[in-house]
């Protein structure tokens, strides 16, 4: 009977032991996330890569997946957390990257660098193919799906354009000087499966100012 006893508060004392572990673990876990720096800023001229990874386990996921010498850090950008990449001196290397990231880890990215100047943007028609102009230009590939269309001038909550980028065709989100305002509109695309990237402005040809949807 003695023994029996003995060995139900031993039983008891080792749970007790676990679930305080556990919840240490847990505290310690919050700490830390609590302690994440804020993301260091782009050097002039440099891209960042910025890769959606709040838990520990999207952090070692993103590793196995990055090449062993790839400099990486985590930290705090806005309201996430995310593994900072940097080092891209063009921002279609950091776009190749983000495709990676996300074809590899299923993890999602951000693009940012340092905002140009302000400039005014003047809306309208253009008479023949023109570069959009200073700034950035967030498009999606429709993959020649007029629906899709439809679902991006949804998220994005209002008109969209038609552009030429590498020869081609793509739906423009948005086009602005304020970079992050481009890095949200493509942080919500890339989140509901859109195939999404941040290129330089300068680069993208405006075919229609106003896709007209049936």
């Amino acid at each position: 009977m003695f023994s029996s006893v003995v060995e139900r508060l031993q039983t008891l004392s080792s749970a007790l032991l676990i679930t305080i572990a556990g919840l240490m673990g847990n505290i310690n876990s919050v700490g830390a996330q609590q302690n994440i720096p804020t993301c260091r800023p782009p050097n002039a001229g440099e891209y960042l890569l910025l890769v959606i990874s709040p838990t520990t386990d999207n952090q070692n996921q993103l590793r196995r997946v990055l090449p062993s010498e790839t400099n990486t850090s985590v930290c705090r950008y806005l309201n996430d957390i995310v593994t900072r990449i940097g080092g891209f001196g063009k921002i279609e290397d950091a776009n190749r990257w983000a495709r990676f990231v996300r074809d590899s880890a299923g993890l999602s990215a951000i693009i940012t660098t340092r905002p140009p100047e302000p400039t005014t943007v003047a809306a309208k028609p253009v008479s023949r193919p023109q570069p959009l102009g200073q700034g950035y230009a967030v498009l999606v590939d429709y993959f020649n799906n007029p629906e899709t269309a439809k679902q991006v001038q949804q998220v994005v909550g209002g008109d969209i354009g038609f552009v030429s980028y590498g020869q081609r065709p793509y739906l423009l989100a948005v086009f602005t000087t304020n970079s992050r305002e481009a890095q949200n509109i493509l942080k919500t695309l890339s989140e509901r499966g859109y195939y999404a990237q941040m290129v330089d402005a300068r680069r993208v040809l405006l075919l229609r100012p106003v896709v007209k949807l049936q």
